[in-house]
């Protein structure tokens, strides 16, 4: 969990600098460290989800659709 708490600070304080660097402002600087990352993580999640599925077609272990038609 600490290795995970250090990413999160780093990646938000890079967010931060390079935000503020670009548009001189630390409230879009602020507002971007925060929504980026949100984001990022919800993107993973989904990234996840597709990753694993590719995995278990590759390997033959394909389970049942999530979602029927």
């Amino acid at each position: 969990m600490v290795k995970t708490t250090t990413f999160a600070i780093m990646h938000f304080t890079v967010a931060f600098v390079v935000v503020y660097a670009m548009t001189g402002s630390l409230m879009i600087g602020g507002a971007v460290a925060l929504v980026e990352p949100a984001i990022n993580t919800v993107a993973f999640h989904f990234h996840e989800k597709v990753w694993k599925r590719i995995e278990q077609k590759r390997s033959g272990r394909l389970p049942p659709p999530v979602f029927n038609a």
